[in-house]
């Protein structure tokens, strides 16, 4: 966006000053080398009369003294041919000089036409300005008198007004370019705001919000409207929170009653209902289950999320051992496979929840007497942490909807859970800008990754 707003305004702008740059130096060309034939025109009419008295005369020192003077001191070759086209008298001129170009307009000018000035619009390409004037008496042409001068001092006067033009264009370059990052900045510095602003709400910081006082007005209106849609979201959000949170609680003290009840019914029951009793605290403490896994993911949103340094093998190595005992319980080993320490800059807290849900969903579905596999390793973008179990596994048309709030393969519908538990880590591992892969590895069960960013975010 900033590369096209300059775009936009900087080369129209250049591609003008140029253009107008470029005529003007074209402009500045002409009008020198205009103004160095008009002094050759001048100085040809004051040699005119002394050429004629010469030549009517017959005597070439009348005018030769004079043009020798002139030649001296301006270091230009002035000469004077007579009826033949033969040199009569000159200054700083020798006959072998004389040039095929110089005989044409010397011709030209004893035939009685005047002759051209050979003027360039380019300095680099002048060569000698030659002007040639034919000398008439009595309506009859008598002669010619020609000036050959260098064009070095015309063309070092045009270099010079060139290299000041292009030192000017220079300056007005870099003023328009300052004053195009400016605007382009005063113009998009808000819509960064904004995009920062809406990254940290995605990210979970729902307070984030915009100084609506910079910027041109239509931005200061949609910053204005940004930060009343991002009030709404957050008090709904807020409030869906709230209810769950609520919900939770307020559940669960009558759920505690009705299981107590359910244990006192059963003591007034005789054998043939022990069964169905069986079946009524299953379902209460699924339904207690289903309460702490909504209050837990209720507070996992809520929480802000603070970023460090995080030694991912120490953070396995440390929940592994909590959930060993659970492990033992079911018959089931843990086994960590973390050779090297692996950094990432991470939120520690999110990583254990998330991680914590990953293992109990693989001791759940463990058979008894296997082993349950956590790895964590790295590369140049990903760090990994990965927890393969060798229960059941998933069929491949089941594996994108496992990370599903609530869903439950029906083969395991009679495995307790609540089916969020996948579900949660992928909440916990998005606002990390991480990802959790399912997969199904040779050899049968189930591998849960968890890949966070393993640089800075």
């Amino acid at each position: 966006m900033r590369t096209r707003l300059i775009i936009v305004f900087l080369v129209p702008m250049t591609v003008i000053l140029l253009a107008l740059g470029g005529a003007y130096a074209l402009s500045v060309a002409r009008s020198i080398q205009q103004e160095v034939s008009n002094q050759q025109l001048a100085d040809l009419g004051y040699f005119l009369t002394g050429a004629r008295q010469s030549l009517r005369a017959a005597n070439p020192a009348v005018v030769e003294g004079e043009l020798e003077r002139y030649s001296e001191l301006y270091g230009t070759r002035v000469a004077v041919f007579d009826r033949s086209g033969m040199l009569w008298a000159a200054g700083g001129m020798r006959p072998e000089s004389v040039n095929e170009e110089m005989t044409t307009r010397i011709g030209l000018a004893l035939s009685g036409r005047r002759s051209d000035p050979s003027l360039a619009v380019l300095p680099w390409s002048l060569g000698e300005t030659v002007m040639v004037e034919p000398v008439f008496d009595d309506g009859n042409v008598i002669g010619a008198v020609m000036i050959a001068e260098s064009s070095d001092a015309p063309r070092g006067e045009i270099l010079a007004h060139w290299a000041l033009l292009v030192a000017v264009c220079a300056v007005v370059i870099g003023l328009l370019v300052f004053a195009v990052f400016r605007l382009a900045r005063w113009v998009l510095q808000p819509m960064m705001r904004v995009d920062h602003a809406m990254a940290a709400i995605e990210h979970g910081e729902m307070d984030a919000r915009i100084a609506d006082d910079t910027g041109p007005p239509e931005m200061r209106r949609m910053i204005r409207l940004f930060n009343q849609m991002a009030e709404e979201i957050e008090r709904v959000v807020s409030r869906q929170r709230e209810f769950a949170m609520n919900a939770s609680h307020e559940l669960r003290n009558p759920l505690g009653a009705l299981l107590m009840r359910v244990e006192y019914l059963a003591t007034g029951l005789d054998e043939r209902w022990e069964t169905d009793v069986e079946k009524t605290r299953e379902e209460g403490r699924r339904m207690s289950r289903i309460l702490d896994t909504l209050l837990n993911m209720a507070r996992a949103g809520q929480q802000d999320s603070s970023f460090a340094v995080v030694d991912l093998v120490e953070l396995v190595r440390g929940r592994v051992a909590a959930w060993r005992e659970v492990a033992a319980e079911r018959g089931l080993s843990l086994v960590v496979d973390a050779p090297a320490p692996v950094m990432s800059v991470t939120d520690r807290t999110s990583v254990e929840s998330a991680l914590d849900a990953v293992i109990d969903n693989a001791l759940k579905f463990a058979p008894t007497g296997s082993r349950v596999d956590v790895a964590v390793g790295s590369d140049a973008e990903r760090s990994t942490i990965s927890v393969r179990d060798r229960g059941p596994g998933l069929e491949p048309e089941e594996l994108e909807m496992v990370t599903s709030r609530f869903w439950r393969s029906a083969r395991d519908q009679n495995v307790p859970g609540s089916g969020l538990g996948l579900a949660i880590a992928t909440d916990l591992l998005s606002g990390l800008r991480g990802s959790v892969e399912v997969s199904v590895p040779e050899g049968g069960g189930l591998c849960v990754a968890l890949r966070l960013p393993a640089g800075e975010l």
